[in-house]
């Protein structure tokens, strides 16, 4: 997968997008990350790529004219190796980012991510994208962070980069749940014991103890989620009964 991501400040991805499993899927060549100041675009004669909005108001926004020229650059490098794919601005007003669309960019071979700065953008811009995306109901400064976060949520789907798949399927979320309790060794910690089940071998019994714990935890830590997850029929009655046992009105 190859993502390049249009930023004024492209020294803040040199860390985050440098190191642990991003940096060395990169040396595995799994992944091709760039990054483009789209400053070095501008026809500008002082460099400016904002300015004030046509009928006043608060703020300036970014111009057209250097995301355009930046996004036709990274066109002209990846044409006859990648697809265009899905092109994502950064925008508070955007679809709401999560496990789903992260495992659905995951299936791109392209992704570019638009970073804004300042009050906004010229709305002309948006007729370069596929996609508008938020981290959730607050605003940041720019939309660094924000591509950050979609980008590492993102590629922990893109086959070998993590080595086994079966580790982002197990992550909180991907199965509209939040993750099971889980523990390593000393089996007895102070005092604090690892369930026995999990120290049994009983492969079938620790599976419907994950479950049982998963959906325990979704419940009582974000229950709104069990509003819209697909549960199965033995999720359904395993949830019933959580709920029948930890309601002390039901009588025995």
């Amino acid at each position: 997968m190859r993502i390049d991501i249009l930023s004024l400040f492209p020294n803040m991805f040199q860390a985050t997008l440098g190191e642990s499993i991003i940096g060395k899927a990169q040396d595995n060549g799994f992944l091709d990350i760039n990054v483009t100041d789209f400053r070095q675009y501008t026809t500008d004669k002082h460099n400016h790529v904002d300015d004030a909005p046509f009928g006043g108001g608060a703020g300036m926004l970014l111009q057209a004219q250097p995301i355009f020229d930046a996004m036709a650059a990274v066109e002209e490098q990846t044409k006859g190796q990648y697809s265009k794919g899905r092109v994502i601005l950064m925008d508070p007003a955007g679809r709401k980012f999560d496990q789903a669309y992260a495992k659905e960019l995951a299936q791109e071979d392209h992704l570019t991510f638009i970073c804004g700065h300042y009050e906004g953008y010229d709305e002309r811009i948006r007729q370069l994208v596929t996609d508008e995306a938020s981290l959730g109901d607050y605003v940041l400064t720019g939309g660094e962070l924000a591509a950050m976060v979609m980008i590492d949520a993102t590629v922990r789907f893109v086959p070998g980069v993590l080595g086994n798949m079966s580790s982002p399927m197990g992550d909180s979320f991907s199965n509209g749940l939040l993750e099971y309790p889980q523990y390593t060794r000393p089996a007895d910690f102070r005092g604090m014991k690892v369930p026995e089940v999990l120290t049994s071998g009983n492969h079938q019994k620790i599976k419907e103890w994950r479950m049982r714990e998963s959906l325990r935890r979704t419940l009582h830590r974000r229950p709104d989620l069990l509003e819209n997850a697909k549960l199965s029929r033995e999720q359904q009655i395993m949830l019933e009964d959580i709920k029948l046992d930890e309601d002390p009105t039901v009588p025995d």
